[in-house]
């Protein structure tokens, strides 16, 4: 039994569009955006078994951030950071500090925004230095506003959560905050804010 296929655009090339076409890709865009926090959960699942040499595997390490930081009373968006801080692991080893915050920038602060995207840099204090790197690298964003708080992130809740007793929640304990903080965009990337 053949099933119908649902509607596609008629183009081969953009410059061909028609509006018919593009409510088509809208509607199917908005379905799909929907389901961006199951596609993060099932990534982030990914890093379940991968321990890199670390003495907790990544995703243990990922639920033990975001656990510390929300017994110690963070807000969803920040627990959520925290628990996705490091899903860039697999597809950028070389930055996925950088890749965790293009996924994050729409949907959150741009502080939570900028402590994501530089908390490699942060941690990098606590070891750079055994790597022939300059282990003070952070200290060039002394005066910048979201400083603190990075350096809060890694001190209280990244730094610490590599302990294989510690206890932590599960990934569904989390679940309902992803879907809440990915529920809708809160700025958008290419629509210039008016200020």
């Amino acid at each position: 039994m053949n099933q119908a296929l649902p509607p596609r655009a008629k183009f081969h090339h953009m410059k061909d569009g028609t509006q018919e076409d593009w409510n088509i890709i809208g509607a199917e865009f908005f379905e799909f955006r929907g389901e961006v926090s199951r596609r993060l959960k099932d990534h982030l699942l990914l890093l379940e078994g991968d321990c890199g040499g670390f003495p907790v595997d990544r995703l243990t390490h990922c639920l033990q951030t975001a656990t510390l930081a929300h017994k110690d009373g963070k807000d969803e968006e920040y627990v959520v950071c925290a628990l996705l801080h490091d899903i860039g692991d697999t597809l950028g080893p070389a930055n996925h500090a950088d890749v965790a915050a293009v996924l994050l920038e729409p949907y959150v602060s741009e502080a939570n925004h900028w402590m994501v995207k530089h908390h490699a840099i942060f941690q990098g204090y606590y070891f750079f230095h055994y790597m022939g790197l300059d282990r003070n690298l952070r200290d060039q964003y002394k005066d910048h506003p979201h400083y603190a708080q990075t350096l809060e992130f890694i001190e209280k809740y990244d730094a610490p959560a590599f302990d294989p007793d510690a206890e932590y929640y599960e990934l569904s304990f989390f679940e309902p905050m992803m879907e809440r903080v990915f529920k809708e965009p809160r700025r958008s990337l290419y629509i210039k804010e008016s200020a």
